[in-house]
């Protein structure tokens, strides 16, 4: 507990002497009296109920009067606590839906891993802004940006590889994911483009929407999916689907050419532990930006002192009252 006006304090020196007087005059014999043979009586009357009353307004006055000046003194508790003042970073989740991303080499499948691996991705960081765009041979964007965790992953689980033409427009994709947020005033804007083949499809090269990444100052993370060599993928027969070993194919120097010129980096995943381990990886990169401010909290408890005085004078009155009704 601290005071406001501790200074007020001396104030306390007032009821010291009030009650020093009071003792003066007591012991002092200037009280009414009168001489008596004997004192027995006397003696009898002065441990009576009436004897101890006597006292007591002097008593409570005094503790009424250290009551009001602790009260004016303005004492309070106080605690710290802490603002804390996140400045979060703009996120577009940049995806290939392509049917080859129903490559069998992730489990159960690429574009499954990838969604769910994002879903994870998104829980981590409640205070950015994220989007996702998704791209094949042509691009648009599934969810803009938003601080709406619920929606935002609802429809990364809506994300699948029939919804656009097929092919792979990676110029496209990166370039749809920038002019989401080409408006931004986040202080960081980061695309994570994720695809697993070669540019053979859209109208703007990937080179160029690098180029229009970096002139609005977006940090581009590549990721290229698929393990080395050969992968099954499911294809159409007569017999029904069947899975089929065909070369992985992803263009890495394009990938790390956007990662490069953006002040971003690439990344290979081959299974679905490297992904995630990929995602933890940009996450811890890219931390949003935290200011703590400390300041104290106060609670006044002038108040119950105030009450107790309140009591107490009002005790001392009912008291005073009391002893000259009795006989």
């Amino acid at each position: 507990m601290t005071f406001e006006y501790p200074s007020l304090l001396w104030l306390l020196l007032v009821p010291a002497l009030l009650l020093g007087l009071y003792i003066y005059r007591e012991l002092s014999g200037r009280t009414p009296h009168m001489r008596v043979s004997s004192a027995a009586p006397w003696k009898q009357g002065g441990s009576s109920v009436l004897g101890v009353l006597r006292h007591l307004p002097a008593a409570l006055r005094t503790v009424a009067l250290v009551m009001i000046v602790i009260a004016i003194a303005r004492p309070r508790s106080s605690s710290e606590v802490e603002k804390i003042d996140t400045e979060g970073i703009d996120i577009i989740l940049a995806m290939d839906v392509s049917t080859s991303m129903l490559a069998r080499d992730f489990n159960p499948d690429r574009i499954s891993a990838a969604k769910d691996i994002a879903i994870e991705f998104i829980a981590q960081r409640p205070s950015d802004r994220m989007g996702i765009v998704v791209f094949a041979g042509e691009s648009y964007t599934q969810c803009p940006l938003t601080t709406d965790r619920a929606t935002l992953i609802n429809l990364m689980k809506e994300v699948q590889t029939d919804l656009i033409a097929d092919g792979t427009a990676i110029g496209n994709g990166l370039a749809t994911a920038v002019a989401r947020m080409k408006d931004s005033d986040a202080k960081s804007r980061v695309v994570i483009l994720l695809t697993d083949g070669v540019n053979n499809s859209g109208e703007i090269a990937p080179e160029t929407a690098a180029e229009i990444a970096k002139t609005y100052g977006v940090r581009v993370y590549t990721i290229g999916v698929g393990a080395n060599g050969t992968a099954p993928y499911p294809v159409m027969t007569p017999w029904g689907v069947q899975l089929q070993q065909m070369q992985v194919e992803i263009d890495e120097t394009l990938l790390k050419n956007i990662a490069q010129a953006t002040g971003g980096r690439y990344f290979r995943a081959t299974d679905n532990t490297k992904l995630s381990e990929i995602y933890s990886e940009i996450n811890k990169m890219e931390k949003a930006r935290t200011t703590i401010d400390s300041f104290p909290v106060y609670k006044e408890l002038y108040g119950r002192f105030a009450v107790v005085a309140l009591i107490c004078l009002l005790l001392e009155l009912l008291i005073r009252l009391l002893i000259r009704r009795l006989p």
